[in-house]
């Protein structure tokens, strides 16, 4: 691969630190139910914050090495071969090697930097989907424990108002059996004592009287046991009320706080939030570990073509040769100094406020504020993407 084709290869890889930011700025307001996963998500993006601005100190340093390259270390390399002062050449590749190396060795643990917190952010993407199977299974759960508890709260109620129907039947039978019927007997008893003198004078009357007092005595004694009988009754349906409604009042309850905790659990779109904007985020870390490999590519390509011809040092024949390789290596390493420069710009985070999110919980933001910060952040992401795999908010959290 050509050093222009390397160059224009880096900017292809390189995309902006601030949608990765954004999006775990998103995440996180989405996982503001989620204490566990919220925690895991902020150390991530605490960690991608740190490998950003790593990533922008070392392309710093791949600029002032390049420019050490080209303003100092291959002018004084080519004025070492063209005076034929084989020591001074040979003394400045070495210090030339020592500044490649080091380089090198940086670059190289920052793509093992990268990678590690790759699985780092697929080990939080993972848990956020077990996370979305466990709620789904809570879920479905406690929907199926709310629809028996509605059945059995339904089948209560009906039988209280059965049972009330006949508490009301039953006093409406002890109403017409009351007392008052007993006092009109006694009436009729006391009238009927006027007939008993009648039959003192007259024997033979003695019969009609007890033929018309002993009915009435006999039908009040009625009235009292029908009116005990229901009495018993209406005191068992009484008992029978007061267990339907501790038995209903205690299924109420239960019910309500089930449904107090359906709706403490947020709804799965969250969850498929935070995946989808993870998702994003790998692909980020992705792009940016294999622009760290072309940086590594590259340098040993640069690193090849400044020693390729080390051999000729001290050769006078072949002098123009090496101080035409110099020439085409200073090139390349302005044009190496160059593209890291613009590199650094992209993985500079330009708004430096773009983590400070993580300073203020989501869980404490009252639903206006959570609605205006999701709002915000969409508006940015568009800005960047026209058209972001983002879903809408739910009406749970703006409410």
């Amino acid at each position: 691969m050509t050093v222009e084709n390397h160059l224009n290869f880096f900017q292809e890889l390189l995309p902006s630190a601030d949608h990765t930011a954004l999006l775990y700025h998103l995440s996180d307001l989405c996982l503001a139910k989620f204490p566990r996963l919220q925690m895991t998500l902020r150390e991530c993006a605490v960690e991608t914050q740190h490998l950003f601005g790593s990533s922008e100190a070392l392309l710093l340093k791949c600029v002032d090495t390049s420019n050490q390259m080209v303003s100092s270390l291959l002018p004084e390399l080519k004025l070492a071969v063209k005076k034929d002062e084989t020591t001074v050449a040979m003394m400045t590749l070495e210090k030339a090697r020592q500044w490649i190396a080091e380089v090198v060795d940086r670059v190289e643990d920052m793509v093992d930097r990268y990678e590690k917190h790759n699985h780092s952010v697929a080990s939080c993407t993972s848990d956020v989907i077990n996370e979305k199977a466990e709620t789904e299974k809570n879920l479905s759960q406690i929907t199926k424990e709310i629809e028996a508890l509605e059945k059995v709260v339904s089948g209560l109620q009906v039988e209280l108002r059965k049972t009330l129907k006949e508490i009301g039947r039953i006093e409406a039978q002890i109403g017409e059996k009351n007392p008052q019927r007993f006092f009109h007997g006694k009436v009729a008893s006391s009238k009927m004592s006027g007939l008993s003198i009648l039959a003192v004078i007259v024997p033979f009357a003695g019969a009609i009287v007890k033929s018309i007092s002993e009915p009435k005595t006999g039908h009040v004694r009625l009235l009292f046991n029908q009116r005990g009988r229901l009495h018993a009754q209406r005191l068992k349906l009484k008992n029978k009320q007061r267990n339907i409604q501790v038995r209903l009042t205690d299924a109420q309850l239960k019910l309500a706080k089930m449904k107090t905790e359906k709706g403490s659990i947020p709804d799965l779109i969250h969850l498929s939030e935070v995946q989808k904007c993870l998702s994003q985020i790998q692909q980020t870390l992705i792009q940016h570990n294999m622009f760290w490999k072309s940086v590594q590519v590259f340098l040993e390509a640069l690193n090849g073509e400044t020693f390729a011809n080390d051999h000729f040092i001290g050769e006078s024949e072949l002098k123009e040769t090496v101080v035409t390789y110099i020439d085409l290596a200073q090139e390349h390493w302005k044009a190496f100094g160059e593209s890291c420069l613009n590199a650094k710009g992209i993985f500079s985070l330009q708004n430096k406020d773009a983590y400070n999110f993580l300073e203020t919980s989501p869980s404490s933001l009252s639903p206006q504020e959570w609605k205006r910060q999701y709002d915000s952040v969409i508006v940015e992401l568009n800005k960047i993407n026209p058209d972001p795999c983002i879903l809408k908010p739910p009406a749970a959290l703006t409410e």
